[in-house]
């Protein structure tokens, strides 16, 4: 990424294949309820499946009452080093591209791209929005926020073996693309799926007018026509498995 990026930049470096590792979440753990200790560093799904997350990072809470979202880092609550870390290189990032939201300690819900006008909106989207920027910067990938008292929701980045995505295979990627684009606010498609290829380890090229994207692995290509406002014009997607 250059140096001159925003934060709808990065937004849109995470959003598809940040959907797509909340799918998978959903998979693994099914339906459930969820405990964190924050002094323990310890974060557990029971219910369908008993599942003790490898690693837990605070990134931060968006609260109602002040209509504004606090990087884990900036609490005044003594938590440990480790627990806040990732929070840390978040405001790193941000500083070094020069990206307020990022860099700030708190940040109005009004001013984070995609959010709301109001400080009375649902704090669960801000809280969305952010942990994404943060898995960009991070490349931790799987998120988790809930409410936690007075509609304040705390956000969480959380690690285990069975969060990996399995390989990209043509139906899921298919899927999740369709989603993304009826379902996420995403501002530059080009950028967004270009990014996602690449995250996910698929073949991914611009013709010279960087107005088609070829998206490739070995089993299936997607071939994506963008118009002059770089939102997606027309995709053409095959498979050679038989998928």
């Amino acid at each position: 990424m250059s140096a001159t990026i925003t934060l709808a930049d990065v937004l849109d470096d995470a959003a598809i294949l940040s959907l797509e590792h909340q799918l998978h979440l959903g998979e693994v753990i099914g339906s459930h309820s969820w405990n964190v200790d924050l002094r323990e560093q310890r974060f557990v799904f029971t219910g369908d499946r008993d599942l003790t997350c490898s690693r837990v990072h605070l990134l931060g809470s968006a609260a109602p009452g002040p209509g504004s979202w606090l990087w884990a880092w900036a609490n005044p609550t003594d938590y440990p080093e480790p627990l806040t870390e990732l929070s840390a290189r978040v405001r790193d990032f941000g500083r070094q591209h020069g990206i307020p939201e990022l860099a700030s300690a708190e940040v109005p819900f009004g001013a984070v791209p995609g959010g709301p006008a109001e400080p009375a909106f649902e704090p669960a989207r801000v809280a969305a929005l952010l942990l994404d920027a943060a898995k960009v910067v991070s490349g931790s990938w799987t998120s988790y926020h809930a409410e936690v008292g007075g509609g304040t929701r705390a956000a969480f980045l959380i690690e285990h073996p069975d969060f990996r995505l399995p390989p990209p295979a043509f139906p899921r990627v298919m899927r999740v693309l369709q989603q993304s684009l009826a379902e996420l606010p995403l501002h530059d498609h080009r950028r967004a799926l270009y990014g996602y290829a690449r995250g996910r380890g698929l073949g991914a090229a611009f013709d010279p007018e960087g107005t088609r994207l070829a998206i490739t692995s070995p089993d299936f290509s997607i071939d994506v026509e963008f118009d002059q406002h770089n939102r997606i014009a027309g995709i053409n997607a095959k498979t050679t498995s038989g998928n």
